[in-house]
């Protein structure tokens, strides 16, 4: 019977949030970008504390100008302290506040003030460098920030105007380039212009890095929001066919022993490769439960790594075309291990591929590593092509044309990383793609001590 309307998954359900592990990507994000802007201003005030005790050495020692120098050092030493525990802040690793960046770049501001009031406010011809904070400030931060900025260099600059200390040179740009304030014209331009190149192409690597991240962490949230609803509906078919075939199996396993099919040899087969295909139709249905992150629980059952292998390979040749399949079982001394549909289907999944690219040829190799198990499969195929091994692990990454394919290495990686190991795909020299699929022992191992061990045929 066909169940009412009301009890099927709905592909209109509303939308899931949004995956935590999404939201934490993007967090991160933040912090790394934020965390490196910082860095940079840490970087470019030691520059600027580097530069100003230079100048004032300068202006006093070789110019023989009469400025404050005790005055002009002091505030030096103030903005090195601040830069001091700046650092320290940046050491700490928590995310960076855009109100911080502003407080920062305002101090820069009031230093720079204090030592264009202490050596001819406007001027001097370093008064320029004003235009320095205001390009950080406009790459670094947002909306009301970057105009606080600008009017508060505004003000500053009107200050000055009216409120300094006098400079002992007279701006005497009628003599041209020997002219010592058309020279600190030249010097602040160039400061200004090699600062901005290559602070503000660093800060802007950095915010495009930032959207990068960005930008990967929504994608990631969408596909695993598209999994989640992709699992809905798996669970709620799942429920539906499991029913039938577990209904499907038992009159088959009857049909197979009724002694009026003995006498039939061809019957017999017949219902055996039945039993073979509604098998498998479990385990699809066990496959397809995996992008749920749900398994069926059926099957589970106490074996060793080697009997798993050689079951599993055994299965599969059976029940799919091939003209050479190869199989290497060289795991060596036997381990007790929980096996399921779950792990099995993982496997089925690459040696699927492997075969519909390589329908001549497919090789599969069971080895151990240390404590991991190592599963290789090999074909001889065109390889994979460079733009799925670049999105390996993303669902929906196929060539195969079919709608809805590119599903099995994404299914296999996950089940992988959810028992904490991995696979990895290439393209072999000699020809043809290998993927390998490595899963630490203690994952699937027997928690019993004492588990009996057996040693599988090859």
């Amino acid at each position: 019977m066909t169940p009412p309307p009301d009890t099927l998954p709905s592909a209109n359900a509303s939308a899931p949030p949004a995956p935590i592990p999404a939201v934490r990507k993007a967090q991160a994000a933040n912090t790394a970008a934020g965390l490196k802007n910082l860095q940079q201003l840490i970087q470019l005030r030691w520059l600027a504390v580097i530069g100003q005790v230079f100048t004032i050495e300068v202006a006093h020692y070789t110019l023989a100008l009469a400025v404050p120098v005790g005055e002009m050092l002091m505030v030096v030493g103030c903005l090195a302290l601040f830069n001091g525990v700046s650092h320290l802040r940046w050491r700490t690793g928590h995310r960076v506040q855009h109100v911080e960046l502003f407080l920062a770049l305002l101090i820069d501001v009031a230093v720079l003030t204090v030592q264009l009031y202490l050596s001819g406010g406007t001027g001097n011809p370093f008064v320029f460098l004003y235009l320095l904070q205001i390009a950080l400030g406009a790459v670094l931060l947002r909306g009301g920030y970057i105009w606080s900025i600008v009017l508060i260099t505004a003000l500053c600059f009107t200050a000055l105007s009216r409120h300094h200390l006098p400079l002992p040179a007279t701006p005497d740009l009628h003599q041209g380039a020997p002219s010592l304030y058309t020279q600190g014209l030249l010097v602040c331009f160039l400061l200004n212009a090699i600062l901005v190149v290559i602070f503000i192409t660093r800060i802007g690597r950095n915010l495009r890095q930032r959207d990068a991240r960005l930008a990967s962490a929504r994608q990631r949230a969408a596909e695993e929001e598209h999994i989640v609803r992709m699992g809905l509906l798996a669970s709620g078919a799942a429920h539906e066919l499991g029913t039938p075939l577990s209904t499907m199996a038992v009159i088959l396993g009857d049909w197979k022993h009724d002694p009026l099919l003995s006498g039939h040899p061809g019957l017999k087969g017949e219902v055996a490769e039945m039993q073979a295909q509604v098998k498998r139709c479990k385990s699809i249905v066990s496959g397809i439960l995996l992008s749920a992150g749900e398994t069926r629980g059926e099957e589970s059952a106490e074996t060793t790594v080697c009997q798993f292998a050689d079951r599993l390979a055994h299965d599969w040749q059976a029940t799919r075309s091939v003209a050479e399949f190869r199989y290497a079982n060289r795991f060596g001394a036997d381990a007790a291990m929980v096996a399921d549909t779950t792990l099995e289907q993982m496997v089925f999944n690459v040696l699927d591929n492997a075969r519909d690219a390589s329908p001549g040829r497919v090789e599969l190799v069971v080895d151990r590593i240390a404590d991991t198990l190592r599963i290789t499969v090999t074909d001889a195929g065109p390889g994979f092509d460079p733009a799925i091994l670049s999105r390996l692990g993303k669902p929906y990454q196929s060539t195969k044309g079919r709608a809805g394919g590119g599903l099995g290495l994404f299914l296999a990686m996950t089940v992988a990383r959810t028992l904490g190991g991995s696979l990895v795909a290439r393209n072999r020299p000699e020809g043809g793609a290998e993927v390998v699929i490595q899963l630490p022992l203690a994952a699937i191992a027997l928690p019993e001590p004492g588990a009996s061990h057996h040693h599988g045929t090859h």
